[in-house]
């Protein structure tokens, strides 16, 4: 009779053992599970952000598409990219393709565009233009730092604005092309940005915290379990020269097959244009 009570609550010892230990599997075990999530909640969105960049330059390179939608009074214009980008060496090739004319006629032809630290490369510019040769735009000279200029955001930049962040919320999981993320809602600033960004993009996003209506960015930033950037999205403002209009700018930027080849070579100084641009 002792013997058989001794055993039987050696079995429920075991039982409760090993209850106990899926209980903590279950809580712990599993990397991406609730607990994971829950780690995540508990860390501080907006240095989370900060460090989105270096998460990036890390990752080493990736595919990206762009999006960038502006709107003034009554008009919308969308223009889109796809290309590659280097994070550690900051370059990257973008096709840009502006939208049709509002008449109707065909779009123009897809701009060539190769980002560098300090400097955006166009190919097919526009008219005045050779179709053998480059246009060179010192970025820092922009009043928007070229977050706006050259139809598409440079992601790193877009990723070092975050630097900036003063505000940010974690909204919960979702998904991005298929790929789990983290979703966060928030704004930044782009004088603290301009502050803490690499050396590249210092002073583009300085130009750009003078030029802009507001130095204050409203974002959405979606980042995978590595912290990488997956889909960041900007809205800026900023005042039209020729008719005094604000104008609103929504710029996307999506970011896939991360350790994708990259080779940007940058053209030769005899390749650049050295005329007078049409407007």
């Amino acid at each position: 009779m002792v013997e058989r009570q001794r055993k039987r609550a050696d079995g429920a010892v075991a039982l409760a053992a090993a209850a106990t230990g899926l209980l903590l599997c279950a809580t712990g075990c599993a990397g991406g599970g609730p607990a994971s999530d829950d780690a995540r909640t508990a860390e501080d969105p907006v240095e989370v952000l900060h460090g989105a960049a270096g998460h990036l330059v890390h990752a080493g390179t990736s595919k990206a598409r762009t999006s960038m939608e502006m709107a003034t009074g009554g008009t919308r214009v969308t223009i889109r990219g796809e290309g590659v980008y280097d994070f550690a060496d900051q370059v990257g090739r973008l096709k840009v393709l502006l939208p049709q004319d509002p008449a109707g006629t065909e779009g123009h032809r897809p701009i060539t565009e190769l980002l560098a630290p300090g400097a955006l490369y166009m190919k097919n510019r526009g008219a005045g233009v050779p179709t053998d040769k480059w246009v060179r735009v010192d970025t820092g000279t922009l009043s928007d730092g070229n977050l706006v200029t050259g139809g598409a955001t440079d992601p790193f930049a877009a990723a070092e604005l975050l630097r900036g962040a003063r505000t940010a919320t974690y909204m919960g999981r979702t998904s991005v092309a298929g790929v789990a993320v983290r979703h966060y809602r928030g704004t930044a600033d782009l004088t603290v940005a301009a502050r803490d960004a690499s050396a590249g993009n210092r002073e583009a996003l300085r130009a750009a915290a003078k030029g802009f209506a507001t130095a204050t960015v409203p974002f959405d930033v979606y980042l995978d379990d590595q912290g990488r950037i997956r889909k960041v999205r900007h809205r800026f403002s900023f005042v039209n020269g020729q008719q005094k209009d604000t104008v609103a700018v929504s710029s996307t930027t999506l970011l896939y097959d991360f350790g994708a080849p990259v080779d940007v070579r940058l053209p030769k100084t005899k390749d650049i244009y050295a005329g007078r641009i049409a407007e």
